[in-house]
């Protein structure tokens, strides 16, 4: 897949995550063959006034290039200005959030809410895609609600007005994260548009991504909750895309070290303090579905340092193996 002039080694992206997708995150999901890394949504507003907390999200590493920044707010002035902090911090995309469905977020006339203005939309577009020399994309939703589906026709503004790539969610706003995505909806964004479509919503295994690649159309996935605590997602579905054959699933041993691994990354960014304390959802996610996992998140859960914290992901991945630490770096 191409956006602009950037090519990307493989379909498949991490989506952008408030509170999830940070540095150490997007380390790890490139380290599994993510082809593009997004950041949390940047607020356009904060980085033009200087709040320091939001200049912290655009912390990078080369490792993750190539790497896109997405920003919100509603003033074309604004988000222009923010795009070229943005391009001259070294971000190889800016992508504009058109599908943030979080109140807080709504109730300021962005995020999701500028699916019912469309006219906004465009100068919103047009005026980034005027100031920067990267490539402009844009994440939108389904509609505003059922009565409004207007993913097509955002779509094709965005398009008209510069974007070079626009990624669909397949929810309405009011439908947040519940129920099903409608890919359907992509498809027809698909048949409208010429630019790059990345399909986005209910993707959680390999065989979807190829579903999305295949019978949806589109030309990227982008994988967002399915890769929280599966970092392998990414590498997984590229294998399935390239040799048609279901690669196995990552080991107990790979996922309590790769958690760890996690941990590490997360405290050394962080401190210890915060970074075991944002460790806590992530090292649930990593865990699910294994047995016991209830028991072992509740302790999780009150781990205040690192050291407590990797030693109970080792006791418990060893209660489920039989096999102490050093025997899984043998078989790993």
């Amino acid at each position: 897949m191409r956006i602009g002039e950037i090519s990307l080694d493989n379909p498949f992206v991490l989506a952008p995550m408030a509170g999830v997708t940070d540095l150490p995150f997007r380390l790890l999901a490139k380290k599994h063959k993510a082809a593009l890394v997004y950041t949390e949504m940047v607020s356009a507003q904060g980085l033009v006034y200087g709040n320091q907390k939001t200049h912290r999200i655009l912390d990078s590493d080369p490792f993750e290039k190539p790497l896109s920044v997405q920003l919100f707010g509603s003033d074309p002035s604004v988000l222009a200005e923010a795009a070229l902090m943005v391009q001259d911090n070294g971000a190889d995309l800016i992508d504009i959030n058109l599908g943030c469905p979080v109140p807080k977020i709504v109730k300021n006339g962005e995020g999701s809410y500028l699916m019912k203005e469309p006219s906004l939309v465009a100068k919103i577009v047009r005026r980034v895609s005027d100031s920067i020399n990267v490539p402009l994309t844009v994440k939108i939703r389904k509609g505003w609600d059922r009565q409004s589906v207007n993913a097509v026709e955002i779509a094709q503004i965005a398009e008209d007005s510069g974007a070079q790539a626009v990624a669909v969610h397949g929810r309405t706003r009011d439908q947040y994260y519940s129920g099903k995505a409608d890919w359907r909806i992509i498809t027809k964004v698909k048949e409208k548009c010429k630019i790059p479509i990345i399909g986005n919503g209910d993707v959680t295994n390999p065989k979807e991504c190829l579903v999305m690649l295949g019978e949806v159309g589109c030309d990227g996935v982008m994988i967002g909750r399915g890769a929280m605590g599966n970092p392998w997602i990414f590498s997984r579905s590229l294998s399935y895309l390239e040799r048609k054959r279901m690669p196995s699933e990552p080991s107990v041993p790979e996922k309590i070290m790769t958690a760890i691994s996690h941990l590490h990354k997360m405290t050394a960014y962080k401190g210890e303090t915060r970074g075991v304390k944002e460790m806590r959802k992530h090292a649930a996610w990593y865990i699910k579905n294994m047995r016991g996992a209830a028991k072992i998140r509740n302790k999780l859960n009150q781990a205040v340092t690192a050291d407590q914290m990797e030693k109970i992901l080792l006791d418990y991945g060893e209660s489920l193996t039989g096999v102490l630490k050093e025997g899984w770096m043998a078989e790993n």
